[in-house]
């Protein structure tokens, strides 16, 4: 009977938009009079066609009216509570599947309207009642409709940020909704989702709709305002938006139907059972999380400011606090491996501002204040990260010096300011009074080594683009102070001094890079040109400083100590000469990243061979000078150490076939890598050394 009567409406004339409306709304409140049979599925009536119908309807109507101006249609829909309707007879999901159209019919309708709808009363209530519904039952068939709708309700906070405060609730207010109809039992509970997969119906929330909608239609419309706006602030400290969202990130259904960008990761748009088994067990479930995580990251990305704060401060608490941090604290060399790797892969994905922020306070605290060896172990996760990094498995000092590599990398001044830049603020690094002259100064303006490079006429750099230059040359001034004497004008006599410098630490018998084509310096020239100038581009917004901090005002008496970070750097640092290959590769990483930071007092501290260390105090200079010392010493009491050096050297390349094994490998590959790391710092010396030149006046 039902579908015979809409079907002789859809060969009736047109009627006037109103009457239309109407009569498609009455067509669902009289299915439920009519009907007995509550079990037939939604779809095998006609209640999804006159649900798009009225929309349909409503759409046109804004069309052919002015701009916020409210048609007798959305009046209509406003007054007789139409939302607060379909939202009980979605809770009810009667007939079976209505909760999905009642889902689909809210994600429309706040995404085709223009003109504001959720400041009214009779929206955002609705509404924020149907937010408190998403989640509850996890792996639910309405999960695809969930997040869509959520996702929409986010785009409209972000679009008008006013709009959150609608979304605000007090914990002891949530019964206040049961006056409203009496259809809203509130769980005590909303973040805590119900687990079952199954939801009865509750017949008397279906009769309570339908005696409020039979009341709204017996109403005159001019007994109420429908249009007016709601303007009272509830009083807030729960947010429902954001425990439905969590709800769902638990769903791995909900995921898989996303409409967010997800990731690529492991050939995921190809995934199969078989694939899945031949890579590693538990591979589907890393996919699921870091989905999950790629969904998190996007959602507090496009969110408003608020509730994106509140939402990454969530993850942290409930993700990284309460599973995270246990498995990074354990002792287990396997457990401590899996969970660093998996936090590799975290810090590179996570590209929102907000959950960055939340993400850093996490493994390093909120520190910014001088740190001191008894406080090191103020907050324990970073101590124990920073502890890492000297592990006695290499395979987890490894894993865990790139973590931090990847953390100098990330756009966020924290991180350099709790590892780093902290301790060298009063550069009480350095004595108070400088030396007028210096035995090494007068040695590089008497001599040069055999492989000392002219860089004054350096084709790399002689074109440079205004973009690829420092806004202020100021940053660079450290010591030696310019000579007049022998200083040239454009001042490159004094970079020759540094650069040749970490040049010439490396004894000639102990270098091998020279017998073999393409090793030389000029190689690193060009990808510490392109370092820095990424580097530049991301800090020049930081409040750092373009010059080294005045000795007048720096309190050069307290005590220096290098910081936890770099203490352990500069340890393995000393050791690399009895440290294996890989190891090695991954400290000079850390520390080259760090040297190339356009930051003035870690420039000096890194980079400037000629500062005058206060006594007990160590830089990256003077712990290679004693590496070297060592090196001197061994390298004699091993025969035939150039023709080893150099057959190490071509095997590492790949130019010598492995072969016979050659004693005191590691200490020849340890040379190596100090020879190629002092290469690489003379680089980047003389890369940030023309940067800041080229933009002098």
């Amino acid at each position: 009977m039902f579908s015979k009567i809409y079907w002789l409406y859809n060969l009736a004339p047109s009627l006037p938009l109103q009457e239309d409306f109407v009569y498609h709304w009455k067509a669902i409140t009289h299915y439920y009079i009519e009907t007995s049979d509550d079990k037939a599925p939604v779809t095998d009536t006609n209640i999804p066609s006159h649900l798009e119908q009225m929309l349909n309807i409503l759409t046109q109507e804004e069309r052919e009216r002015e701009s916020g101006e409210t048609g007798p249609c959305m009046e209509y829909l406003l007054h007789h509570k139409i939302l607060e309707t379909l939202y009980t007879l979605g809770k009810a999901d009667c007939p079976p599947g209505m909760k999905q159209q009642v889902l689909s019919f809210y994600t429309k309708l706040l995404g085709r309207i223009r003109q504001p709808l959720l400041p009214h009363i009779n929206v955002h209530r609705p509404v924020q009642k149907l937010v408190r519904l998403c989640g509850e039952v996890l792996a639910a068939p309405t999960g695809n409709e969930e997040i869509q709708f959520l996702c929409t309700v986010c785009a409209k906070l972000k679009q008008d940020p006013y709009l959150v405060n609608f979304f605000l609730e007090n914990k002891n207010k949530k019964l206040e909704a049961a006056k409203d109809g009496g259809a809203d039992l509130v769980k005590k509970d909303p973040s805590s989702p119900d687990t079952g997969q199954n939801q009865k119906q509750n017949p008397s929330l279906v009769t309570s709709a339908l005696k409020e909608a039979a009341a709204c239609q017996a109403t005159s419309p001019g007994e109420a305002s429908p249009s007016s706006v709601h303007t009272t602030l509830p009083n807030s400290d729960n947010y429902n938006l954001v425990s439905s969202l969590l709800n769902l990130t638990k769903s791995p259904v909900s995921l898989a139907l996303i409409q967010f960008k997800i990731l690529c990761i492991c050939r995921l748009d190809v995934y199969n059972l078989k694939e899945d088994a031949v890579a590693f067990a538990g591979k589907r479930a890393l996919i699921s999380f870091l989905s999950w995580l790629d969904y998190c990251d996007q959602l507090i990305k496009e969110a408003q400011k608020t509730a994106a704060a509140v939402l990454a401060r969530a993850v942290r608490e409930r993700f990284f606090v309460a599973i995270m941090e246990p498995q990074l604290m354990q002792t287990s060399e396997v457990g401590i491996l899996t969970s660093t790797a998996l936090l590799n892969r975290i810090i590179r994905q996570v590209t929102s501002e907000a959950l960055l922020q939340e993400t850093i306070y996490f493994l390093l605290g909120e520190e910014t204040g001088p740190e001191t060896p008894a406080g090191i172990t103020q907050h324990p996760l970073r101590h124990r990260l920073i502890e890492h990094c000297d592990h006695l498995s290499d395979e987890i000092s490894i894993m865990t010096l790139r973590l931090f590599e990847h953390l100098l990398q990330k756009p966020c001044q924290h991180i350099l300011q709790n590892l780093v830049l902290r301790c060298l603020e009063e550069r009480n690094y350095m004595e108070n009074k400088q030396p007028e002259e210096r035995e090494e100064r007068e040695h590089m303006e008497n001599g040069q080594p055999h492989d000392a490079v002219d860089l004054e006429e350096d084709p790399l750099f002689s074109d440079l683009s205004p973009d690829n230059r420092l806004s202020s040359p100021d940053w660079l001034s450290c010591s030696p102070p310019p000579s007049t004497e022998h200083t040239k004008p454009d001042g490159k006599t004094e970079v020759h001094k540094i650069v040749n410098s970490f040049l010439c630490l490396v004894p000639d018998e102990a270098k091998s890079s020279y017998q073999v084509e393409g090793t030389g310096y000029d190689t690193y020239l060009r990808d510490a040109h392109r370092q820095f100038r990424d580097y530049c581009g991301v800090c020049q917004r930081w409040d750092w400083r373009s010059s080294p901090k005045p000795f007048e005002k720096c309190n050069l008496d307290s005590p220096f100590f290098e910081g936890h970070f770099l203490k352990v750097l500069f340890d393995r640092m000393g050791r690399i000469l009895d440290q294996p290959y890989d190891v090695n590769l991954q400290v000079t990483s850390v520390l080259s990243k760090l040297s190339l930071l356009p930051h003035a007092h870690l420039h000096e501290y890194l980079l400037d061979p000629y500062i005058n260390l206060a006594p007990g105090c160590r830089s990256l200079f003077s712990v290679i000078v004693r590496v070297v010392g060592d090196l001197m010493l061994r390298t004699h009491r091993i025969p035939d150490f150039t023709p080893k050096l150099l057959l190490v050297r071509k095997r590492l390349l790949g130019l010598e076939p492995e072969g016979m094994s050659v004693d005191h490998v590691t200490l020849l590959e340890g040379v190596i890598v100090l020879e190629e790391f002092c290469k690489e710092l003379a680089a980047i010396a003389f890369v940030k050394f023309h940067a800041s030149t080229s933009t002098s006046p």
